[in-house]
């Protein structure tokens, strides 16, 4: 089984919870600072993220950050004390796909990061490619005429629900579900935002809008 990585600089905190994810039957890898989280990131891969924001040496946004800068879809759960509406967002901005607040039951904990882990089953995919674009999830990078195309993390996630689904209409709230994991606090024109940013990079042809429906890229099977 691909472990969970717990980053926690609280060890008694962190027995508790990794005991918890244990009885839950996930297999758990430890990290107590920001420094040693971002070293295990890059030197194995694992199914979800338990991540702290107050973290010694750097601090969760830091890690969550580069993270995402690699590409890395890797899903994150932010565990903080940290209960202000303003540091909920910047983590959600950040890549985070959820967040709980201690004090926290454990039960609710294993719940959210079951869930998180469910949604993001199915991501990675062969190399993806239309036109002159490819898409390789593996490397999360995207190219266009053999030449990088750099991608927000957004930007990038909407690209690859639309590859991934080549020649089919997806409807912008299933793009919404795709992008964010179904967070309904979104503003309504941020997926339109996304796909005028792709156009611009990739051309204004390549995705097609379907007036109605939502957006396709290909052909129609």
């Amino acid at each position: 089984m691909t472990p969970i990585l717990l980053v926690e600089d609280d060890r008694m905190l962190g027995d508790a919870v990794a005991a918890a994810l244990r009885q839950d039957g996930w297999e758990v890898a430890r990290a107590e600072d920001a420094g040693a989280a971002k070293t295990a990131l890059i030197d194995h891969a694992f199914a979800a993220v338990l991540l702290d924001l107050g973290l010694p040496r750097g601090s969760g946004l830091d890690v969550l950050n580069a993270l995402r800068q690699r590409y890395d879809t890797t899903p994150v759960l932010i565990v903080t004390a940290r209960d202000q509406l303003s540091d909920r967002v910047r983590g959600l901005d950040a890549g985070a796909d959820d967040y709980i607040v201690k004090p926290f039951q454990t039960d609710e904990l294993c719940a959210r990061l079951r869930a998180v882990v469910r949604r993001s089953q199915g991501r990675v995919a062969p190399v993806l490619s239309y036109r002159d674009v490819v898409l390789d999830p593996a490397a999360r990078a995207v190219t266009r005429g053999g030449q990088a195309v750099k991608l927000g993390v957004h930007e990038y996630r909407t690209l690859m629900a639309l590859m991934e689904r080549q020649g089919r209409v997806v409807a912008r709230d299933a793009l919404e579900s795709l992008v964010y994991g179904g967070d309904g606090t979104i503003e309504s024109n941020t997926i339109a935002v996304y796909i005028h940013q792709l156009r611009r990079k990739l051309g204004d042809d390549f995705i097609t809008t379907v007036h109605g429906f939502g957006y396709r890229v290909g052909e129609v099977e």
